[in-house]
């Protein structure tokens, strides 16, 4: 059996499809996978089981990016396509069955958008395969000792980034003596060139420094040795949820209802207002500073003690700890 699975291309969008495509791998051992998926997001699926090829679809003006893809996929013939872009293409494709992606409920999470693609209720988690390289690569770069607090102080836009002082200050209190986590190290995940976003975290001494040293995967195999990940919305906290790491994602202008982190242990703790600019009319995104001023570090601090307690009796935590 072929199947071709479309997917997104901005990470956050393609580890919350990874439910839907585990419940492919269950339901067909055997299938063949073709993952055609944006670059950023492809290195996801480097490890997935049945995993034919990844087609990477570099997006173009006009939507020419679909030319390409049809090109590379219209000699097969496919069991299954499933298209989560809601193209043409797999109308266009030899196919058996096809399910495409109608435009989602913005009321609804994006993970039971796509779980009513196939009628999953309860939808499937989103999770991620690792290789060995993976795993040993994390356990280099996170060897045993006290647990990890894991922050994400980084995203693609200024204006759903909290402020990197008060990520500091926040990963202090926890650790401290009378904090949640108290004795914890703490890690730091950004890309590269996220580097000045960390800068503050950075600074504090003793801090683990992974700007710029993980891939998505080694990342995930990195965020599973974690006792608890804080971060702003982005593709990393979904990564950190999909790995089952308790995982508080901190929210401003974002759509909370469609993109909280999914999980048996995840919170969300949300900007209780938003500057009255970002509703004029004019408003540039590109130019804004952070719009999650609103946020305190004491609401911030209070969410992660309550997800640390109801997470404390889990089994992949109380290993992170037997382990220091």
């Amino acid at each position: 059996m072929r199947i071709l699975f479309v997917t997104a291309t901005r990470v956050g969008d393609a580890v919350l499809s990874t439910g839907l495509l585990s419940h492919l791998v269950e339901r067909y051992p055997d299938a063949r996978l073709t993952i055609a998926a944006g670059p950023v997001a492809a290195p996801l699926f480097a490890a997935v089981p049945g995993l034919e090829q990844v087609l990477v679809l570099e997006k173009r003006r006009w939507g020419l990016h679909w030319l390409p893809l049809f090109a590379r996929t219209v000699r097969h013939r496919w069991d299954l396509v499933v298209d989560l872009r809601g193209s043409a293409l797999a109308f266009m494709l030899w196919a058996g069955e096809r399910r495409v992606m109608a435009k989602g409920d913005p009321q609804q999470h994006r993970v039971r958008q796509l779980a009513r693609l196939f009628m999953l209720d309860p939808p499937p988690f989103p999770r991620l395969w690792t290789a060995p390289h993976h795993d040993s690569a994390a356990a280099s770069l996170l060897p045993p000792g006290p647990p990890v607090l894991a922050i994400g102080p980084a995203a693609n836009w200024r204006g759903k980034q909290w402020r990197g002082e008060r990520f500091a200050a926040l990963a202090s209190r926890l650790t401290g003596e009378d904090g949640a986590l108290a004795g914890a190290r703490i890690a730091i995940l950004a890309a590269a060139h996220e580097r000045k976003q960390a800068a503050p975290l950075l600074a504090m001494p003793g801090v683990i420094d992974l700007v710029g040293k993980t891939d998505l995967l080694c990342a995930a195999a990195v965020l599973r040795r974690c006792a608890m990940f804080i971060g702003n919305d982005t593709g990393l906290m979904h990564i950190a949820a999909a790995v089952g790491t308790p995982t508080l994602g901190l929210f401003g202008p974002s759509p909370v209802k469609q993109y909280a982190p999914w999980g048996e242990c995840t919170a969300v703790v949300e900007a209780p207002s938003l500057p009255d600019a970002l509703y004029r009319p004019g408003f540039d995104h590109r130019s804004t500073d952070t719009l999650m001023d609103a946020l305190s570090v004491e609401m911030v601090e209070t969410a992660a003690g309550e997800l640390y307690r109801r997470a404390a009796g889990r089994p992949a935590l109380a290993i992170v700890e037997a382990a220091s």
